[in-house]
């Protein structure tokens, strides 16, 4: 695994991570003095010497330099990894500690925990056969919650397949994450994607989509119609590792720069896209060092560490709305468990591997030690609240199996205003074939 340093500092210009050159002005190379004339010598001197930059294509000035060197990508400085919590959930000596506040770190862990049953309930579920596929956040939870917290609830959400806390944050029930997972008549897609899809348009939770990155230009797009209209709102983007090699990475984040569009890209680098490991993925120092090239903010954070999550995820935010300009976020973290239930780790990583991350580095535990050592949280409170989450979640498994399926006229629903003439005939076509086959497909009602 790459060996990244620490850091307390949060958000900041990515020129910041680099040697800053000095900055050459008008007055430095043209000032005359009149005082004397070894002054006015030099100063003549001065006037007349080479400019020390030059103005290229956009403005942009550059310096000069008669020393010809290819820089070496593996001498630049490495990114540090922002931390306010160490392993233990002890708070850094050098570390500020956010203003979270008692009710909001511990709707924070109450949500980690709600997932964390949740994924292992719903996973047991599609082994036995009840759901048809399914993805976890094992590991990843501190990401989520900590990210979520410090968004506005009217923030526009594009995420990936390993968000859901962010919706969960949002009051997102557990009921609706089980109606959607078995595609019933509650199931606000009307049962038309598959599991782990969800979306909620009163929630600004834009719906998942299957294809990688596809949700990384839309929402640079709605961040500008938020930008144009003046509302105080940014777009949020979640994707992974994998999705950061995908087209549709590098254009959109292009367009963000260039036009200024206040979203906030958050990458998930778990180190594993489904099977393919960081060191396969790219070279270079991550994700995170792409921003230099687009000219954007950028910050990496320790995203198992929930308190660092609410903090760069807040000042981001700021960063985004107060100078209207796109933030690239890259939040270090690690799946434990498979990509999905179609998966196995086993065959591209050692158990070793997994283990000693979710000995040393999880962030439910860590979490947790920080709200113990605070004295807001105990074991008994632990005991109450794990087993609370486990029942309901299963009372919303058991629910949810019990529904109905939507009917099948849904599927010529909500794409158009008005049914056009070729959905009309297919339509119609269905219902021939049903009535043909009289018997034949069970629940096939109008």
């Amino acid at each position: 695994m790459l060996s990244l340093p620490l850091s307390t500092r949060c958000v900041r210009p990515w020129a910041a991570a680099t040697q800053k050159l000095p900055k050459v002005t008008k007055s430095t190379t043209s000032h005359m003095s009149s005082a004397g004339s070894e002054t006015t010598r030099a100063a003549a001197a001065t006037r007349d010497a080479p400019a020390k930059v030059g103005v290229y294509a956009g403005g942009k000035e550059m310096p000069f330099t008669s020393i010809l060197r290819i820089e070496d990508p593996d001498k630049l400085p490495v990114w540090p990894v922002f931390r306010v919590l160490d392993d233990d959930g002890s708070v850094r000596a050098d570390a500020v500690e956010p203003k979270l506040g008692k009710e909001t770190a511990l709707k924070m862990y109450g949500n980690m925990v709600r997932l964390e049953a949740m994924d292992d309930i719903f996973y047991n579920a599609q082994r036995q056969g009840r759901i048809s596929f399914y993805l976890q956040s094992a590991g990843e939870e501190a990401l989520q919650m900590g990210g979520a917290a410090a968004l506005d609830m009217n923030d526009m959400a594009f995420t990936q397949y390993r968000e859901p806390g962010l919706l969960m944050w949002r009051d997102f029930g557990v009921q609706s994450f089980a109606d959607q997972c078995l595609s019933n008549i509650s199931d606000l897609g009307k049962g038309r994607q598959m599991p782990v899809h969800y979306g909620s348009k009163e929630l600004h939770y834009q719906t998942v989509s299957s294809p990688l990155g596809t949700q990384i230009p839309q929402a640079v797009g709605a961040g500008y119609a938020l930008k144009l209209s003046g509302k105080d709102n940014i777009a949020v983007c979640y994707f992974g590792d994998g999705a950061a090699s995908e087209g549709d990475f590098h254009a959109a984040l292009a367009l963000a720069a260039t036009r200024d569009v206040p979203v906030l890209f958050v990458c998930r680098n778990n180190g594993y896209a489904i099977s393919t490991s960081v060191a396969d993925q790219y070279r270079g120092d991550g994700i995170v060092s792409r921003a230099p090239g687009y000219g954007m903010h950028a910050v990496r954070v320790d995203g198992n560490d929930a308190l660092a999550m609410f903090a760069a995820t807040a000042e981001a935010r700021r960063v985004c709305l107060s100078q209207k300009k796109p933030v690239l976020m890259e939040a270090m973290t690690y799946r434990l468990g498979h990509h999905s239930t179609s998966d196995d780790w086993s065959r591209y990583r050692s158990s070793n591997e997994v283990k000693q991350w979710k000995a040393n580095h999880h962030p439910i535990r860590r979490f947790y030690s920080y709200l113990e050592g605070k004295g807001w949280w105990d074991s008994a409170k632990d005991r109450v609240l794990r087993d609370r989450e486990r029942r309901s979640v299963l009372i919303a498994l058991e629910t949810a199996e019990r529904k109905a399926k939507p009917s099948l006229g849904s599927m010529f629903e909500d794409v158009y205003e008005v049914v056009p003439p070729h959905l009309q005939e297919q339509k119609h076509q269905l219902y021939a074939h049903l009535e043909r086959n009289a018997g034949r497909y069970d629940g096939a009602g109008g």
